[in-house]
């Protein structure tokens, strides 16, 4: 009697505010965790390695710093953007890490700067300036909210799927910088993955359907650790010499890595430089449309709704506020990851208490080394067998909410253009070569920011037909 009685105090993970156990919570948690958590990584390898801050520099140890900080912070800001401090965070089911969307500018900053510790300073005084900004675009999207109707979010929510979907193969072929990139081991280690996450997700129920994905990587793991004792773990890459290849896990970086360490506050002294801060700014602009995109596609796609004003502006200035704060930790700017929004379509796990195991989790990454160096020997293929999936559901989501409303030859028009001429100039940016620095920068970074611009200008300037008035 009493078992059931516990029992019936839980309700269900596709329920925001709904009480899970906490065995539960934290299994779907780690899902979240598992899909952002290269990605959350990366844009800072590559710009402290455009500054001279990367292995065998005399700023190597800064940058393990950082690495460390920008786990514990997305842990922290995801943690306010599920529950929110005031008007700080949407409460939606959002996982926030450090943004890729900024790599082409903060590389054009480090060129003038000269690189360094002091161009990386020069980064970080911009995303303090530039997060405050965002933070301001919050406080004022309500009057704003008019410019966004479901043709525009579906379209940059349409055109944020389109643009992971390569992402999610160049993963699942090992990573194209692999020098095994596509062979036969990886394709069939992301084939296995995905398989595994498609029998559990459609042929069963409860637990082992509502955690497809973290199963089935695991299961990556474990036949990646077959293949290691079984078939060869070398090939000669470009230059003839011979390295490990990408689906090998790397146990020696788990071993090596410290199992506790403290993070630094401003492990780099901002630098304010006008240089950084007004291309960062535009930026800064570009994120808050993409963190609209990210919440429209994730509350429709996940609760079957549109987001609300709130929840848009809480959103937006969590993004804004949480990059100036990361900013003082040396981490990159913080947004809302896309990855995640289509791990959240594809699964309808929405809980909150789910979701903030995960950024709990990230937390701890950062504070255990050891713990995030075994995720981080993930190999790129196990990750791509989950992701093309993943982000696929994103471009369905962005399809629902386009066909919220009646499909008009004018939202026809408003989607063919943005996706004809934004997205392909996002795909194709070689045809911006010709235009100023900050353009391509801008709107050749990917698909999204000009296929969102283009649905802008064309809902305001296309007249309304008669059954829309």
């Amino acid at each position: 009697m009493n078992h059931k009685e516990n029992k019936s105090q839980y309700s269900s993970p596709y329920d925001f505010y709904g009480k899970i156990p906490l065995g539960q919570a934290i299994i779907l948690g780690l899902q979240h965790v598992l899909a952002m958590f290269v990605g959350n990584l990366t844009p800072l390898l590559i710009i402290t390695g455009a500054c001279g801050m990367g292995v065998g520099s005399e700023f190597a140890e800064v940058q393990v710093a950082l690495l460390q900080n920008a786990m514990i912070i997305a842990g922290v800001v995801t943690l306010v953007q599920l529950y929110a401090i005031g008007p700080v965070g949407g409460k939606v089911p959002i996982i926030m890490g450090t943004s890729s969307g900024f790599i082409g500018v903060f590389s054009n900053v480090v060129n003038i700067m000269g690189g360094g510790i002091l161009g990386y300073g020069a980064i970080m005084g911009a995303s303090m300036i530039g997060g405050i900004f965002e933070g301001v675009l919050g406080f004022c999207l309500k009057p704003l909210r008019k410019f966004f109707p479901p043709v525009v979010t579906g379209t940059v929510v349409l055109s944020i799927g389109l643009s992971l979907i390569a992402v999610g193969i160049s993963s699942f072929g090992g990573g194209s910088s692999a020098a095994d990139y596509g062979s036969i081991e990886n394709l069939l280690l992301g084939t296995i993955v995905l398989i595994v996450i498609i029998a559990l997700k459609h042929g069963t129920k409860g637990f082992t359907s509502s955690s497809s994905i973290l199963i089935g990587i695991i299961v990556g793991y474990i036949i990646a650790a077959i293949m290691g004792m079984t078939l060869p773990t070398t090939v000669m890459n470009a230059e003839g010499q011979e390295v490990a290849k990408s689906w090998v896990l790397n146990w020696d970086k788990v071993a090596q890595a410290s199992w506790f360490s403290v993070p630094k506050f401003m492990p780099v002294k901002p630098i304010f430089d006008i240089r950084a801060i007004v291309p960062v700014l535009v930026m800064f602009v570009v994120t808050a449309v993409e963190t609209v995109g990210d919440i429209s596609g994730v509350m429709e796609g996940g609760m079957g709704r549109e987001a609300s004003d709130s929840e848009l502006s809480g959103g937006v200035i969590c993004d804004g506020l949480g990059s100036t704060v990361a900013a003082f930790f040396g981490v990159l700017p913080n947004t809302s990851f896309s990855q995640n929004v289509g791990l959240v379509t594809m699964t309808k796990i929405v809980n909150r208490f789910a979701l903030a195991c995960g950024a709990v989790f990230l937390i701890l990454c950062g504070l255990l080394p050891k713990l995030a160096a075994l995720i981080s020997i993930m190999p790129q293929s196990v990750l791509g067998g989950a992701a093309v999936m993943m982000f696929s559901s994103i471009v369905v989501s962005g399809i629902q909410l386009i066909t919220k409303t009646e499909v008009t030859g004018r939202n026809i028009t408003i989607v063919s253009v943005a996706l004809g001429l934004g997205y392909g100039i996002g795909a194709n940016s070689a045809v911006l070569a010709g235009l100023p620095d900050i353009i391509q920068y801008v709107f050749g970074g990917s698909g999204i920011v000009p296929a969102a611009a283009v649905a802008l200008v064309l809902n305001i300037i296309l007249p309304k037909e008669e059954n829309q008035k």
